[in-house]
């Protein structure tokens, strides 16, 4: 009896190691880009800008590459006040965009 492509592929998926190691996921809110003597004058409470507003998208990073982007939420039920993200869009890694 063959298999269908999509069934080996959960049969391979399900026996490689690899599907089970955690991944570090960065989540990108904002640069700021001050001048070297406004950053070492920072202190407690100091406020460094952004150049994104509250409602701008996220940007997902794993490493140094972009992944998707998203809005940042708030999570609601157990975990009242969590933050989440909302993926609004999914890089296609394959074509770059």
């Amino acid at each position: 009896m063959d298999e269908s492509p999509a069934a080996r592929g959960a049969t391979s998926e399900a026996s490689n190691p690899f599907t089970s190691v955690p991944i570090e996921v960065s989540v990108c809110v904002g640069k700021a880009r001050p001048l070297i003597r406004e950053l070492v004058a920072l202190g407690e409470n100091a406020v460094l800008p952004l150049d994104k507003s509250v409602d701008d998208p996220v940007e997902l990073y794993v490493g140094d590459r972009l992944i998707a982007r998203g809005m940042l939420e708030e999570k609601e039920g157990d975990q009242n006040g969590q933050l989440v993200v909302r993926l609004t869009e999914v890089i296609d890694l394959q074509s770059g965009h």
